[in-house]
């Protein structure tokens, strides 16, 4: 630590790169961790993950998916897992759900329907134990549900992963794109690269105001989502939509391919 002072690294800086080299370490094993994110909320990040997800279980790889929404999680009830986290000690065990291992806060609070209300250090002290402090073993997909917004959460995987890059997800709307187009903005400046971009809820046809988004950004289509109450009717049984309906299972593989 001496010798960083010397190099004239501010303390705190050198406290997140001894952070972060350490969670490299401990995530080796991990060949690919992707973020799916938007400042935006209630584009279907979520949605988009779990099928995301487990499109790329389906073909045979070994994949994880962390809900990095800390006090709103989300993924255990898409999946219908009710089961808790052993918390007893450390590492924590992600759950197998159909092969792919998911860990969450929803997993390890008592009554996921009474609000987590944390601070900004204890939800960055919880995403720091979801990298450091779990066993996730050998994956070649790390896919982590990211909360909306562009401070917290975000920032603090962004600043401590190191990630193969980010998926972002917009719908039609102009404000969405927006907001998508923030998001993509404060990836770029902290130099994580952006994947490409997946318009939910979409016509079939990518929006002028989606094309707009991905143009100022400099990336590209991974391809289109159609609006579908397929994706309510599983989600909200606790089944994973890309398993039952062959139709979004066709519009996943499809981007799981440009992944």
């Amino acid at each position: 630590m001496e010798e960083e002072h010397a190099a004239g690294i501010h303390p705190s800086f050198a406290k997140v790169i001894e952070q972060k080299k350490r969670i490299k370490d401990r995530l080796g094993n991990i060949k690919n961790k992707i973020g799916v994110y938007s400042a935006k909320g209630g584009v279907g990040k979520t949605t988009m993950a779990v099928n995301l997800a487990f499109t790329l279980a389906k073909k045979g790889f070994k994949v994880g998916l962390l809900d990095a929404d800390i006090d709103c999680p989300n993924v255990a009830s898409f999946l219908g897992i009710t089961e808790k986290m052993d918390i007893s000690g450390f590492p924590l065990k992600p759950l197998v759900k159909d092969g792919v291992k998911v860990a969450s806060t929803a997993m390890i609070v008592d009554d996921i329907k009474k609000p987590i209300i944390w601070r900004g250090p204890i939800i960055a002290k919880m995403l720091s134990d979801f990298f450091e402090n779990t066993d996730w073993g050998n994956l070649d997909y790390l896919v982590i549900d990211l909360p909306p917004g562009t401070s917290d959460a975000p920032l603090t995987i962004m600043q401590l992963l190191d990630l193969k890059g980010f998926i972002l997800v917009t719908t039609p709307q102009r404000i969405s794109s927006i907001n998508s187009l923030r998001s993509g903005l404060m990836a770029k400046r902290l130099n994580v690269g952006i994947l490409g971009v997946i318009e939910n809820m979409s016509t079939g046809t990518i929006s002028d105001n989606t094309k707009s988004m991905i143009d100022a950004l400099g990336t590209e289509l991974l391809g289109t989502v159609k609006f579908s109450n397929s994706f309510n009717r599983y989600s909200d049984n606790g089944m994973v939509t890309v398993y039952n309906d062959a139709g979004i299972a066709d519009e996943f593989e499809a981007i799981s391919k440009r992944v």
